[in-house]
């Protein structure tokens, strides 16, 4: 297999019918380190909103249980992109991931908000920030795009940007309107970044933190108040991506696709995990919502109900532990 071979054949695709494949082939063959630092950052971005960061941070899952949790986002966004929307594991994986987000009253405009982080970030990483082996084409960039508003819509998001130049404009000001200090978000923010320097052997930790504060923008300096790195720091960590880069552009392609199951830093599962049983259980669902996604007839068709892959997608708790919230009913209700 040739260098560009991946490329080549995410270019014969058609960027929004065939978005899940480029994405497997993005995420898991072009690009699996970079996808998985720019969709860290991603997420690690939103604790500066005070709703978000303040909503983690009094839950203490992101705190308290801080490995599990990063183990738990990395496995349930892994299992959608490896395995589609259709019925089966991915399909799984959305119903838990939407189980868990209704159990709390979360705003339309932080879910906009959160879906565009992981559509603009990747490419700001490896396009903008000049950190990959190759840069995305525009063709790419759409795929991205339409991956994610696939992935918006059936978590039942309103209002989702059509393009990515909307995504990028509604994530800046977004972050020029709300971002701000709260106790709960700088919580969050230190127990990501103390775990982060755990990926690495003890002797290099204090470096790997420096590394790690060096890589975020001065929004996100200022907003947790941490002390500013230096110059030096910044140059180092800017200088040593670059060169990853170019090393990487000569290696040989990964020819075996590298998913989140494989990543070392996952460490909560050592026999393995059920996609149903991961996450968080909280005891109940405070607030009514006015769609079912994982139900919607949008996503499976006009008769979706009358079959058995749509009638468990809209209610059923089969592989879910006891006491664990079902989907929400047709009505939108947990």
């Amino acid at each position: 297999m040739k260098r560009f071979d991946f490329r080549d054949e995410i270019h014969r695709l058609d960027a929004e019918a065939d978005c899940v494949r480029i994405m497997q082939i993005l995420n898991s063959h072009e690009f699996p380190w970079d996808m998985g630092r720019a969709l860290g950052i991603a997420l690690y971005r939103t604790y500066a909103v005070p709703s978000i960061g303040g909503l983690l941070g009094r839950t203490d899952e992101f705190t308290g249980s801080t490995q599990k949790r990063y183990d738990d986002t990395a496995l349930i966004l892994g299992s959608m992109m490896r395995h589609g929307f259709e019925p089966g594991q991915g399909r799984d994986s959305l119903r838990r991931m939407n189980q868990m987000h209704r159990s709390y009253d979360i705003s339309n405009d932080d879910y906009r908000y959160v879906l565009s982080t992981f559509v603009v970030m990747p490419v700001r990483w490896l396009n903008d920030y000049g950190y990959g082996w190759r840069t995305l084409s525009e063709h790419e960039i759409a795929a991205i795009t339409h991956y994610y508003r696939r992935l918006g819509k059936y978590m039942g998001i309103k209002d989702i940007p059509e393009t990515y130049e909307q995504f990028r404009d509604l994530l800046d000001a977004y972050e020029r309107e709300h971002f701000a200090y709260t106790e709960g978000g700088r919580a969050v923010s230190d127990s990501t970044l103390d775990l982060m320097v755990t990926f690495y052997p003890p002797r290099v930790a204090g470096l790997a933190r420096k590394f790690s504060m060096a890589i975020l923008d001065e929004s996100l300096i200022e907003t947790f108040r941490y002390e500013p790195p230096s110059r030096a720091w910044r140059r180092t960590a800017d200088t040593a991506l670059r060169l990853r880069a170019k090393v990487v552009r000569r290696m040989k392609p990964r020819e075996e696709p590298l998913w989140a199951d494989n990543n070392p830093n996952i460490r909560s599962y050592p026999e393995g995990y059920d996609v149903n049983r991961i996450g968080t259980f909280p005891a109940g669902c405070p607030v009514a919502h006015d769609v079912d996604p994982v139900g919607h007839a949008d996503l499976y068709g006009g008769d979706a109900g009358a079959s058995g892959d749509g009638a468990e997608a809209a209610g059923s708790s089969k592989g879910a532990p006891d006491g664990a919230p079902v989907e929400a009913s047709a009505d939108g209700r947990a």
